[in-house]
Formats: C-alpha cells, sequence, structure tokens
C-alpha cells in the first residue's frame, strides 16, 4: 500500500517533468481513464488519461504553481492528477445519437480520491483540501452566472471559500481548461480570470470571507436574507453537539469523556428501544430520534445527537430540524484509520458487519466548515 511520503515524491520539483507511470501505480483506477472516451466538442484530444496528463503539464507550467508552497503544489498536483478519476465509473453513452456524459463525476471523484488518500495515511488537512478541490473544480468556469440553484456569483464565491482555497481552485480550472482541446478556450479562461477578480473584491481569494457572527454565517448559507457584514438577531434556542463519523471512529467515547451528563439522541439507542437491527426500519428508528430530539428542542434545553451523520443528505436532514428550533449546533467529527475502525467494529456488539461498514465509505462526505456554527474534527 502507498504511503503519503511516497505520495509527495509524484510531485516533481520545478522545472521537472511527472512520473506518469508512477502516477499510475500509485492508482491504479486512473488506468480505466485510457479507455473512457470524453464528449469530443468539449475534449477533441480524446480520453480521460491523455486530458488528465495535459492537465497536470499545463499545471506545473504555470507561474502561480511555480510560486506555490511545497504543500500547495502537493495538494493542487493530486487535485490535478485526481479530478476527473471517477469518469470511468460515471460515463454515460446516449444510445440513440451517441452523446458521452459524465454526470456526477466531480462528486463521485472525491469520495474516490478521499478513500484512497485515507488509505496513504495523507494528512486530513490536506487529504480533504484535495477532495473538495476535486469535488467543485468545474464552479469556476460558470460561478459568474446566475447558479442553477438561483445562488448569485458573490454568494458562490462566498460560499467556496469556506471550502477551498480559491486561488488553489482558480489554478485547477485554469489547468483544466489549457488541459484540452475545445471550442473557444478564451471565453472560459477569461470567466476564470474574472472569479478571481471577485474573489479578491470579496476579500477571500486565499482566505474565508469574514462573517459578522457564526449565526449570520450559518444563517446566510441556508438562504437567508442576510449579508456577512451586518448581524442577524439570534433567537435563544438549545446548544447541540452533532456527532458524525463512521461506525466505530469512537463517537460514544468521546460524548462520555466530553458531555457525560447532556442527554443524548442516538439512532442505535432508537434501535435497541425498539428491538431493531442496524438497517431494519430506518425510518422508524429515524422518527423515534427525531421526536426525543423534537420533545428536547422545545424545552430549549442541551444535548449531543449522536448518529453517523456520514453523508451531507443524512446531515441536512438533522441540521434542518434543529435550526428550524434555533438551535445553536456544533458539529464533531472522529476519524481512525481503515484497520484500526475495522478492529474497533469486530469487537463490538453490533449488527454492522466490517462488510457493511465499508459499504458506507461510498457516502462519506466529511463536514464542511460551514455546515454549523462550530466545526471540529476529532482526529486519530
Amino acid at each position: 500500500m502507498m504511503h503519503w511520503k511516497t505520495l509527495q515524491q509524484l510531485v516533481p520539483p520545478a522545472g521537472q517533468s511527472p512520473d506518469f507511470n508512477a502516477c499510475l501505480a500509485a492508482f491504479p483506477q486512473l488506468e480505466l481513464a485510457k479507455t473512457t472516451p470524453q464528449n469530443p466538442v468539449y475534449h477533441a484530444e480524446g480520453d480521460v488519461w491523455t486530458h488528465t496528463m495535459m492537465v497536470v503539464e499545463s499545471l506545473l507550467a504555470m507561474p502561480d504553481y511555480q510560486q506555490a508552497t511545497r504543500t500547495e503544489q502537493e495538494i493542487v498536483f493530486l487535485a490535478a492528477l485526481l479530478h476527473d478519476v471517477a469518469k470511468c465509473s460515471t460515463t454515460v453513452i446516449d444510445p440513440v445519437t451517441g452523446a458521452i456524459g459524465q454526470p456526477g463525476h466531480s462528486r463521485k471523484g472525491a469520495l474516490d480520491a478521499r478513500i484512497a488518500l485515507w488509505d496513504c495515511d495523507v494528512p486530513f488537512a490536506v487529504r480533504e483540501e484535495i477532495c473538495r478541490l476535486i469535488n467543485v473544480h468545474q464552479v469556476p468556469f460558470f460561478a459568474l452566472e446566475t447558479s442553477r440553484r438561483g445562488v448569485t456569483p458573490e454568494f458562490t464565491v462566498r460560499e467556496l471559500s469556506w471550502q477551498v482555497d480559491i486561488r488553489l481552485l482558480a489554478m485547477l480550472a485554469e489547468a483544466d481548461i489549457r488541459g484540452r482541446i475545445c471550442p473557444d478556450p478564451q471565453r472560459i479562461l477569461d470567466a476564470i480570470e474574472l472569479f478571481r477578480e471577485l474573489a479578491r473584491e470579496e476579500g477571500c481569494y486565499g482566505q474565508r470571507r469574514v462573517f459578522v457572527d457564526d449565526h449570520t454565517r450559518v444563517k446566510y448559507f441556508r438562504g437567508a436574507e442576510a449579508h456577512p457584514d451586518y448581524p442577524l438577531f439570534q433567537e435563544a434556542g438549545s446548544h447541540v453537539i452533532v456527532m458524525s463519523g463512521l461506525p466505530a471512529s469512537g463517537k460514544n467515547t468521546w460524548v462520555d469523556k466530553h458531555h457525560p451528563r447532556l442527554p443524548v439522541v442516538s439512532f442505535d439507542d432508537a434501535r435497541m428501544a425498539l428491538g431493531l437491527k442496524h438497517g431494519k426500519n430506518e425510518g422508524q428508528v429515524g422518527d423515534y430520534a427525531e421526536e426525543r430530539a423534537r420533545e428536547l428542542l422545545r424545552r430549549g434545553e442541551p444535548f449531543v445527537w449522536n448518529a453517523t451523520h456520514l453523508s451531507k443528505l443524512m446531515r441536512e436532514k438533522t441540521l434542518n430540524l434543529l435550526y428550524k428550533y434555533h438551535a445553536q449546533v456544533e458539529l464533531v467529527y472522529l476519524e481512525q484509520p481503515r484497520k484500526e475502525l475495522l478492529r474497533r467494529n469486530g469487537q463490538r456488539d453490533t449488527s454492522l458487519s466490517n462488510k457493511k461498514l465499508q459499504a458506507m465509505l461510498w457516502n462519506w462526505e466529511i463536514p464542511l466548515p460551514m455546515e454549523a456554527h462550530a466545526v471540529r474534527y476529532e482526529l486519530a
């Protein structure tokens, strides 16, 4: 198995060329990119691997890359190498027209990269910056247009600044365009440069957009009519600690250690009360837990919501309920290496097998900093 030090050696010093054979050995999934077709209108260069090599070479030639710190170079190089890693598994070819698409390849690519980099012991902050870049690598192409969600360009750059370093994102996006053969690339390069300028104007080029307080930030990113510089009134509500992490990552132990006296809402407790095994009647389990949470929220009491909350969709359901009751939310994410996770799970009294636990990795989305009033990452 590859280790982080080995991956660092893939990133060539200034003026040197990448060893693409070593890159393929480090990430075998990229071999599939050689036979993965692309839409010839936007990728006349051919298959995904040809495009990937062109993107990496374009990146290495960019002055911004050459002036970046070594850590920044490692992050954006690996993001460029892996930015289309999931095109092989998301390719759809229309049987009538022959049109080629890869819907959802950015999100799926972030998941694929997370698992691969986790197994290589890549430092958490570096790994997550790489995965977040992959997840949003196409956004700068269209950031100055009103998005499909109906949000403004200003909202887009403010939100992105709480996910990634926009300097690195713009660098990756520019390399992505320079590393392909497509109609009117200059138009998109101009859009990326305007994206940079807007981020600079917003004070979030290389840093997060500052908000007057955490409550205003949470409400703003959830769609409230607000401005980052002017505080919104905050109604009183419960202080809720929302746990997140794969099973056996240590959530129960953390809660017992740090908040032994707080009430706990737990899906595991709900299953036990209902006499259900993991994966059975999950809707009933969720309803049971939510009703317990509502009781505490109505009384304004502090509590812990202890569940995996593994995907953004799973967390969103919980957060929607908590914010409806004006809760102050602290998200605590825990993580362990795969080997330790499986060892712990194998020793637990649980109906969740290691095989089922590992299947959960395909929904593994780490909480983003803007999801709650505070987000903590507790790592092994």
